[in-house]
């Protein structure tokens, strides 16, 4: 199955993120408060935990200071409440937007986002207004070179729902979020490591952007993820250079 070019997105993405190495701490450290206390703190028990505490060490985050979250969020020891909060909106040319967020104080958070969505050129939808235009997937990302066949061969088999070549190269593998662990580990017990492996928001369609529409949309995503509170991003636009 074809699909469309994510590529440069996905490094432009994983760029932004690497330089607010300290933000990704803060956001990582949510995500295992939430977990923690929704799940518990058993990592054999709690998929969503194993998951975030995975994100922890790809970012390098001492165990000492995992444990110490955790523990917060089962009440060993005094921490911050936070919930779960989702917005929808809309960016340029109709680009859909969902917008995640975890926060101890709601009226700010929507404040805050709607700020953003009104001055960049944007507009905040009710809920339900996008979402459906996105499905709740397991996503791989292999880079443009990747084995091609034994990428499918291998999800294929491993239980994925499919595997989609981009027109820019990149392989994508997709699969049903409960079974991303299994998928996972059988990719990389076949020495494939994906560059992208998460649970996601994946866009059923894009909408292409360039020039100022383009740099409009980007300074919009970029605004938005700057915000305190927003734990994830998800949008269906494909800006070119």
């Amino acid at each position: 199955m074809a699909g469309h070019s994510k590529w440069a997105n996905i490094q432009h993405r994983k760029g932004r993120q690497d330089e607010k190495r300290g933000k990704v701490w803060t956001r990582v450290i949510r995500e295992i408060t939430v977990a923690a206390r929704q799940g518990g703190g058993d990592l054999a028990m709690n998929p969503r935990l194993r998951l975030a505490v995975e994100k922890a060490k790809a970012v390098n985050m001492p165990a000492d200071t995992v444990k110490k979250n955790i523990d917060k969020a089962t009440g060993n020891l005094e921490g911050v409440s936070y919930e779960e909060i989702r917005y929808e909106g809309y960016g340029i040319g109709g680009v859909a937007i969902i917008v995640d967020c975890m926060t101890d104080n709601r009226v700010r958070t929507v404040a805050e986002v709607r700020h953003v969505f009104s001055k960049y050129g944007g507009n905040m939808g009710a809920e339900g207004s996008v979402a459906f235009q996105f499905k709740h997937v397991g996503q791989f990302v292999f880079a443009p070179g990747a084995n091609e066949d034994k990428v499918m061969e291998v999800a294929l088999e491993a239980g994925a729902d499919d595997v989609v070549t981009d027109d820019d190269g990149a392989i994508e593998v997709l699969c049903a979020p409960p079974g991303f662990e299994a998928v996972k580990a059988t990719l990389e017990t076949a020495g494939l490591k994906p560059d992208v492996a998460e649970v996601t928001m994946r866009a059923e369609n894009t909408i292409a952007l360039s020039g100022e529409d383009g740099q409009r949309m980007q300074k919009l995503l970029d605004m938005i993820e700057d915000l305190d509170d927003v734990q994830e991003l998800y949008h269906n636009a494909e800006i070119s250079e």
